[in-house]
């Protein structure tokens, strides 16, 4: 299959999620996360209508986002790409993805926020992030425990105003059935409706991949970020 023909199986899953959930179609954003991949492959995607891109190292989403921005001037087309930093993301190299990125789903520490809260004030943008939640408590991940999670938010809208704190992101142990991590969608959800309580700002919740994206829908996701299940033979 092709990558525009992955993306359109996709999307019927996603909306066939929603439709499950009883919820509204088109509520749910896909992700396509792009790393290895080349330009040649993500402007397909992009051709496709997946305009979503999320890269998990910021040297290789600058290098793309530049090469991105001289394709679309060859090709006299302008696409309206956002980009997503969807990785961990060191202070250090906060500075180079300042007025690029759309969200940084990744915050799980205030140094963190305040580097960013830095850079945005030197740049003079607001800066729409996530907190990065690990509910499994799995050491090789990054991510504060939910309980951590909204006295994080809280901290950052007393002490920051370029940083928006607009929801949570979530990585849940990999499992050969998606039926597995359902409670763990379920927990991050739990979390992330006691924080959105009083906070119109705090509306998405970016979780689920590609194993496991329909029941992440199921529970409650607004974003799902999907990779392999998009470049899987593409092109062939």
């Amino acid at each position: 299959m092709t990558i525009a023909e992955n993306i359109r199986e996709i999307r019927g899953r996603i909306a066939a999620a929603e439709t499950r959930a009883g919820r509204a179609p088109g509520e749910v954003t896909l992700i396509c996360v792009t790393k290895t991949r080349t330009v040649e492959e993500m402007m397909e995607a992009v051709r496709a209508g997946a305009l979503d891109l999320g890269e998990n190292r910021v040297q290789e989403m600058t290098e793309k986002y530049a090469n991105m921005q001289d394709m679309a001037v060859v090709t006299e087309k302008k696409y309206n790409i956002k980009w997503h930093l969807i990785g961990q993301l060191q202070r250090n190299k906060v500075k180079y993805i300042i007025g690029k990125t759309t969200l940084i789903h990744s915050v799980d520490s205030f140094r963190l926020a305040e580097e960013i809260e830095r850079r945005a004030e030197e740049a003079g943008v607001d800066v729409d992030v996530l907190i990065q939640v690990n509910p499994a408590g799995e050491a090789q991940k990054a991510g504060v425990s939910l309980p951590e999670a909204e006295a994080l938010v809280s901290e950052i809208e007393s002490g920051l105003t370029r940083v928006q704190v607009t929801g949570l992101m979530s990585v849940v142990p990999i499992a050969g059935d998606p039926e597995e991590v359902r409670g763990y969608f379920r927990e991050v959800k739990q979390a992330f409706d006691k924080i959105a309580i009083s906070r119109p700002a705090f509306r998405h919740l970016s979780m689920g991949m590609t194993h496991d994206y329909e029941v992440a829908i199921e529970e409650g996701a607004t974003m799902v970020r999907v990779g392999t299940g998009i470049f899987r033979n593409g092109g062939q």
